[in-house]
């Protein structure tokens, strides 16, 4: 199975004119409010546009307690997971402007009894190139994800991890990376992470809405993650975000995270030479953000998850245009959803998606049937009357039409898009993306 997981949004294959139209507000809110209505999606939205926020809107809920539903705002604060490291970048490269560390500085002149940490620069950290194993996989995380560690417990993890492969020679996400890189912030600053982005970058920008979450400072613990199962949004239980620090522990709001990544790329938290520098990109990765393509138009950002909060914060520096959409429930693929989102913005064809639309005949379903495979899984797609149905490892079960050669079953969390022409299928659940093959 070809499995690509999407921490960046989808990266098109189509080319479109010069951008410079106005946003169509009317239809990115008639796709929010189908994917509401439908139960595909909870969140807010946020575009801007020359450094001037246009768009804003929020869908679903923020807390479900039976009955008793709190509509989403756009005030409503959502953990913002790995977005999180962009922060944590920006205050390291403070740390650079002012010759307090340097990029080529020894991760031993910290942590010297760490894995490799004679070799590991804090460039290295930055580019996920430490080779240092992530504190979250293999490490019963799920037994403990709810419960306070100290950071010494944490470097304790990271040490008995030991290294995945020799610093510098190739890119793997790795969460632990930035969680040192937070604790060396914490060092060099001399005051609690918390306190530093506050003093370095919210005060500075005036993001009122935008915290470090701790059992100390939990100013707002209303909003939970949902999952939609059984006819209806299921609360997820949450993480200690304290234990992440400077990988994913902050709380803030799309229109926070709007300023702060035009003010990012405005040069008012970080030189124009080290904005280059965390926008180089090697093997995909850049120092705390990401790269991507949309048609010919780069764009730099990071996407962000924690239970099921997801996050996703981009900028097209060339159109000065910045979208930021944070979920605390999805069914409908992200990368669909943002790309749903893009596709309007630079005017480009897209149908909204709804399955009340649908009125397919039996044989409009014949051109999707028979056996996908990737090699490790394979699915069968047969019918019933009008109904496509889809069988993997013994289950059977019914999609319904969300658009053209598209299928989904929210309950399950699959989505399934055809391409008959190329004879592929791309199974998708939120984040990931499965790519299968039609058998002869």
């Amino acid at each position: 199975m070809n499995k690509i997981i999407v921490f960046l949004f989808l990266s098109s294959i189509f080319g479109f004119s010069s951008y410079g139209q106005k946003i169509n507000k009317e239809k990115i809110d008639q796709f929010l409010d189908i994917l509401a209505s439908q139960n595909l999606a909870m969140g807010s939205l946020s575009i801007s546009q020359n450094g001037k926020i246009e768009y804003q809107k929020a869908i679903g809920y923020s807390s479900i307690d039976a009955d008793k539903k709190t509509a989403a705002t756009i005030a409503t604060q959502y953990r913002i997971g790995s977005t999180t490291k962009m922060f944590t970048a920006v205050l390291i490269f403070q740390l650079v402007e002012e010759g307090k560390i340097k990029l080529d500085q020894k991760l031993s002149d910290f942590y010297p009894n760490l894995p490799n940490a004679n070799k590991i620069t804090i460039a290295d950290m930055l580019y996920h190139q430490s080779g240092l194993h992530d504190y979250t996989k293999d490490t019963n995380y799920s037994d403990w994800m709810d419960k306070s560690k100290t950071p010494n417990e944490l470097l304790e993890i990271i040490k008995e991890k030991g290294s995945d492969f020799e610093p510098g020679t190739k890119n793997d996400y790795s969460n632990s990376n930035y969680l040192l890189l937070g604790y060396i912030i914490e060092r060099s600053f001399k005051m609690p992470y918390a306190n530093v982005v506050e003093k370095r970058i919210t005060s500075k920008l005036k993001l009122k809405d935008t915290y470090y979450e701790s059992i100390s400072n939990l100013k707002n613990d209303s909003v939970s993650s949902y999952k939609y199962f059984e006819n209806k949004w299921n609360p997820v239980s949450k993480t200690n975000l304290d234990t992440h620090g400077g990988a994913g522990a902050l709380i803030s709001t799309p229109t926070d995270m709007i300023r702060f990544i035009d003010a990012l790329f405005s040069n008012k938290l970080v030189h124009k030479s080290s904005l280059s520098k965390m926008k180089t990109i090697i093997n995909e990765y850049g120092m705390g953000l990401f790269s991507n393509k949309y048609g010919s138009e780069n764009s730099f950002g990071h996407n962000g998850r924690v239970e099921e909060f997801y996050t996703a914060v981009w900028h097209f520096p060339k159109q000065k245009l910045s979208l930021v959409y944070c979920t605390n429930g999805i069914a409908y693929p992200r990368v669909d959803l943002i790309e749903g989102i893009l596709k309007i913005c630079f005017n480009q064809p897209f149908t909204i998606p709804s399955s009340e639309n649908s009125n397919l005949k039996t044989e409009d379903l014949d051109k999707y049937l028979g056996q996908y495979s990737s090699g490790q899984i394979v699915v069968n797609c047969t019918k019933n009357n009008t109904k496509l149905l889809i069988e993997s490892k013994g289950k059977t079960f019914e999609v319904e039409t969300i658009a053209d050669n598209y299928f989904g079953n929210k309950d399950l969390g699959y989505f399934f898009e055809f391409n008959p022409e190329k004879r592929t299928l791309q199974i998708k659940e939120t984040d990931n993306i499965y790519l299968l093959k039609k058998g002869n």
